[in-house]
């Protein structure tokens, strides 16, 4: 075999990994996000100032935010379960040497601390678990996408060939989801001021660069002869044509529905989708071809899962946009978010059952159609992953009270309520001190070019596949050109932060 017939064998014909695995692994991000903030306030309990220099800065929020998850899916993916029980001891340390030696300090009681706590004001306008989500969902990527290639990747982390539920599975369907969260209709606070179509002529505009960048992919891919997945999109179709597609098509639908009603739309969308895969030849359509042997012949055959499945991003997107909608419902205190994420855990236990109930009665989740299963599977885990992020950004808000003139970049400033304070001092947004260390935070900093620094993922996976004979790479090797591949990535997206930088056309 060649190379290229040797690289799409190694990913292809797998199956996934349990629910269980993926939800105990989402839980490593936020622990890791709740570490590097906890050694921060730790930090400045101990030198009265915050971490000013650029350069550890950098290298702090690789080394906790990045370089646990690279190990996670490689060296140590065999004690998975084991990994966020060691890094929450870790962080349960720091907060217990915060807290003693805050006590020292004062002799206020700890019931006290935490009625204060619940009443603590936060800006409603700003939520960081959101910007947090969309880029831990492009760093996974990033990670993901290079280190398939590489064996000490379990296979049953990357994607199932038909039905299955591998980690790269949900990559797929989390930067729907993260897209939706931030779509212009739910920025948008009201269509008064905005004609209704005036967001569908925004997205036509803001679109082109993924469709430029869906043709520079084919032809790319088309004209080095590099591995592909065929069975994923199609010979033609990839990610960037589906993301373009569905942004469209739902602002075209947004424009003629109300957006409170999106939630109907996806219901609609998901459920009759799923009525016509088991009713009619679609889904043998999809998994066979027009003949029932795989044929590609003509385009609608050649790229029949990536057309197909359009159906079932859009249903996730537009369920995804009431989820926007109800986020930036205005909670202006901690009670106010505690209670939120109550209510999203509650939700996600409804989806789970659910997703029980389809899988047995209807279909298992599959990637591949982008069915039902695959579309409740989708929101139940990305609700759960934005969750775990909502409580970690609570627990560092705590924490900050603990340590008064602490900060933590993306994270919530505890505050007074408007009402209370000066006009200048209304912004419980980074502002003063946590404006500053901003400019010396990765998550910002990728934040701010999101789709370069998936673009720029995408290159260099190319490079090091052409490059590196990957599937006969050693454990440390493998380590090597991961970690580098990543600093790189980063160092690039900080230093475009740090000149304030943003590429962006359109």
């Amino acid at each position: 075999m060649s190379q290229k017939h040797l690289k799409e064998a190694f990913i292809s014909n797998l199956n996934g990994t349990s629910l269980l695995e993926i939800s105990l692994g989402l839980s490593l991000a936020p622990l890791c996000l709740l570490c590097r903030g906890l050694l921060l306030i730790l930090y400045y309990l101990h030198y009265g100032k915050p971490l000013s220099s650029r350069k550890y800065s950098l290298l702090l929020d690789f080394l906790v935010l990045v370089s646990p998850l690279l190990f996670s899916c490689t060296v140590l993916s065999q004690i998975m379960f084991l990994l966020p029980t060691i890094i929450a001891a870790f962080c349960a340390g720091i907060f217990s040497k915060i807290y003693s030696q805050r006590k020292q300090e004062t002799s206020v009681p700890f019931r006290q601390i935490v009625r204060d706590f619940q009443k603590t004001y936060l800006d409603p306008e700003y939520i960081p678990a959101i910007t947090v989500f969309r880029v831990y969902v492009n760093v996974l990527t990033a990670i993901s996408i290079l280190a398939v290639d590489f064996p000490q990747y379990p296979r049953r982390y990357a994607k199932a060939e038909t039905y299955g539920t591998g980690v790269m599975d949900l990559g797929v369907g989390a930067f729907i989801f993260g897209n939706a969260l931030v779509c212009p209709e739910v920025r948008q606070k009201s269509y008064g001021t905005h004609p209704k179509f005036s967001n569908l002529a925004r997205q036509f505009c803001s679109v082109w660069p993924l469709v430029f960048l869906g043709v520079g992919r084919l032809l790319s891919v088309k004209s080095i002869e590099y591995h592909e997945h065929t069975s994923e999109y199609g010979v033609h179709w990839n990610f960037f044509f589906t993301l373009a597609f569905v942004r469209l098509a739902a602002s075209l639908l947004l424009a003629i529905i109300p957006k409170d009603k999106s939630w109907i739309v996806a219901i609609s969308l998901a459920v009759l989708y799923q009525l016509i895969l088991n009713t009619t030849s679609l889904k043998m359509f999809i998994l066979h071809g027009s003949n029932g042997r795989g044929t590609r012949v003509g385009f609608l055959n050649a790229n029949r899962e990536g057309l197909l499945s359009l159906w079932g991003y859009l249903a996730i997107y537009m369920a995804s946009v009431q989820v926007g909608l109800c986020l930036l419902k205005c909670r202006s205190s901690v009670k106010g978010w505690m209670e939120a994420a109550c209510f999203l855990l509650l939700t996600v236990l409804v989806l789970f059952v659910c997703l029980h109930v389809v899988q047995a009665y209807a279909d298992p989740v599959s990637r591949r159609m982008a069915n039902l299963a695959y579309g409740i599977w989708v929101l139940a885990h990305c609700l759960t992953f934005f969750t775990w992020f909502v409580v970690t950004d609570l627990a560092l808000v705590f924490t900050k009270l603990l340590v008064k003139g602490s900060s933590v970049p993306c994270c919530w400033n505890a505050g007074k309520p408007p009402n209370a304070r000066t006009k200048h001092d209304t912004e419980a947004a980074p502002t003063g001190r946590e404006g500053k260390l901003s400019h010396i935070c990765l998550i910002s900093a990728i934040n701010k070019n999101q789709l370069l620094f998936f673009l720029l993922a995408n290159v260099m996976t190319g490079t090091v596949n052409i490059l590196i004979d990957t599937i006969h790479s050693k454990a440390v090797f493998t380590l090597c050109i991961l970690h580098l591949y990543m600093f790189f990535n980063c160092l690039i997206m900080y230093i475009l932060h740090a000149k304030n930088i943003v590429l962006k056309f359109w």
